[in-house]
């Protein structure tokens, strides 16, 4: 059985993992979405390049909102309690 230091380190190292992910995926975002749009600026007039940013906007604000532990409905606390419940439970 692993040791108190072991699990935080575990739980610490998933968390840095989750927020660098978010990082590269805002990153790429902040890449790709700008040359889109100049590509799309120089082929048509029509604003195709409007659909990924929001589509991928939306996936960006879903990632942040995972990582970062904001859910506007459940709400951390609730995580919490439902954490302890299964964790007292006996046959989990």
């Amino acid at each position: 059985m692993e040791n108190e230091n072991e699990y935080k380190y575990r739980k610490a190292r998933r968390k840095v993992d989750a927020i660098k992910s978010f990082y590269n995926n805002l990153l790429a975002y902040c890449i790709v979405i700008p040359f889109l749009a100049w590509l799309n600026y120089q082929t048509t007039s029509f604003p195709w390049a409007i659909f990924p940013a929001l589509g991928w906007g939306i996936g960006l604000l879903g990632h942040w909102a995972n990582t970062f532990g904001y859910n506007p409905i459940l709400g951390k606390e609730w995580e919490e309690r439902k954490i302890k419940e299964f964790m007292n439970r006996s046959e989990f």
